[in-house]
């Protein structure tokens, strides 16, 4: 047990390291005191632009895919005791998105955590990928609204794990990721139910055609 607590801390430890943050330094820019305020990929778009996304995205992926898949096989001896590997990879899964969203490193300011759930499932079961990022691209141009369409692509976890796996380990991770995401995305239903939710226009299919 206490191999893997070290993990899951290491796990948290490495989701502190935050894609914006790291790139941001790279332009002495801090997203945070910008835009909506977040420090993940979305915020970082509206910002910063394309390019500057695209590498903080590829760190957040990156740092969720490594968690899930490395540090499970560090070899901590007789402190694994009896662990299983797959609780291990689920645990750490886990792990890193906590700690990308309220980062050690960052004042527990961190993003919401999207990016991070794709790279540790891209480890974990990658199939289940493919359903959350049709729901995902599928909401975002009929409404415009990326909370929205990350919270819809949270929630198609739990049936996609369901259905293309049916253990009860991968099933709980699931629930819990689509939860702890639904958590994070609490402004976005707000602003939402508000009407004050920032719509990404140009990308609604409804204007493809214009």
């Amino acid at each position: 047990m206490i191999g893997l607590l070290i993990k899951i801390a290491l796990s948290y430890l490495l989701g502190s390291v935050s894609g914006s943050m790291v790139v941001g330094s790279l332009r002495q820019v801090d997203i945070r005191q910008q835009g909506s305020g977040n420090a993940g990929g979305t915020n970082a778009f509206r910002t910063q632009g394309f390019k500057f996304a695209l590498f903080v995205v590829l760190i957040d992926i990156g740092k969720g895919f490594l968690a899930a898949w490395l540090l499970p096989q560090f070899d901590l001896g007789k402190l694994d005791a009896d662990i299983s590997l797959d609780v291990q990879m689920l645990s750490c899964g886990f792990a890193v998105v906590v700690g990308h969203c309220f980062p050690l490193w960052h004042g527990f300011r961190g993003g919401k955590g999207a990016a991070t759930t794709v790279g540790a499932l891209l480890f974990i079961h990658p199939l289940v990928v493919i359903p959350m990022i049709t729901v995902w691209l599928s909401v975002l141009v009929l409404t415009g609204w990326v909370g929205l369409a990350t919270i819809l692509a949270a929630v198609t976890m739990v049936p996609a794990f369901l259905w293309m796996d049916g253990a009860s380990g991968p099933l709980w991770l699931g629930i819990a990721l689509a939860v702890f995401l639904i958590f994070t995305h609490r402004s976005n239903i707000t602003d939402m139910l508000n009407g004050t939710e920032y719509r990404f226009k140009k990308i609604m299919l409804r204007n493809w055609f214009r």
